[in-house]
């Protein structure tokens, strides 16, 4: 479904990702974990193209582009069949629940804005916030405004889902709501990559983990296997960390 070879990114003098090598089929739930620095975040970025990669090759849905060197209108087809979900839910504080869930249906995909009302409405009842749809996300708890934004993401019909870190801003009984709703979604067969510091998440949901230190993919394996029996001493002291 997607595969990376030579993923590179530097930010001025310093060079966060080293050659990355990445496959992703169609339903994995892909963890990502790692220490702090690690190029994580840099990695789901350089795949949805909010950085530019230095180098690197990407092949999605049988097409292959030079990530340094694709074109507005290939990123912007590829946008479309992905959706990410940020850190720290990145909504638009300015329109509601519902609002936000269809602003992109309306304005990037020209929906009629009956129909994208009726799919927002959906997803609202799916996630538990129907009645919240006329709230602001100052009025939602942090748990909510992460719920809209996954709603978001769903609204558009993604092939492949980025996670980046849903849960790090939010606390433990609400991360619990957001894992939940995650591993619902691994269950429908949802496509998703997940940098993550849960490790319930990549031992229990993930079918794959990948390990990454300093700017490169240290170990990856099936998610079984890769707590049972991590060979990258990195990984192992990671895990001792982690107490996993």
């Amino acid at each position: 479904m997607l595969e990376v070879k030579g993923l590179r990114k530097s930010f001025a003098h310093l060079e966060v990702l080293k050659g990355i090598n990445l496959s992703i089929q169609k339903g994995d739930v892909i963890s990502i974990i790692g220490p702090s620095g690690s190029g994580k975040t840099t990695l789901l970025r350089c795949l949805n193209f909010l950085e530019k990669a230095d180098d690197g090759e990407l092949t999605f849905d049988k097409e292959t582009y030079q990530m340094a060197h694709i074109s507005h209108r290939d990123v912007l087809n590829i946008r479309k069949k992905t959706a990410f979900v940020f850190q720290n839910y990145n909504l638009f504080l300015n329109k509601t629940a519902l609002e936000n869930i269809t602003e992109g249906l309306i304005v990037g995909r020209k929906m009629p804005k009956a129909l994208a009302y009726e799919i927002g409405q959906t997803l609202l009842k799916r996630i538990g916030l129907l009645d919240r749809a006329d709230h602001y996300p100052s009025e939602l708890s942090g748990g909510q405004q992460q719920r809209v934004a996954i709603a978001r993401a769903l609204a558009v019909n993604p092939e492949i889902i980025y996670f980046d870190e849903p849960t790090s801003a939010l606390d433990p009984e609400l991360t619990q709501d957001i894992l939940s709703l995650m591993r619902q979604m691994a269950d429908e067969g949802m496509t998703m990559l997940v940098v993550t510091h849960e490790m319930s998440f990549a031992k229990n949901v993930a079918n794959k983990v990948i390990f990454m230190d300093g700017g490169l993919i240290v170990e990856q394996n099936d998610a079984k296997t890769f707590f049972a029996n991590p060979h990258d001493e990195r990984t192992r002291a990671f895990l001792r960390l982690t107490d996993q």
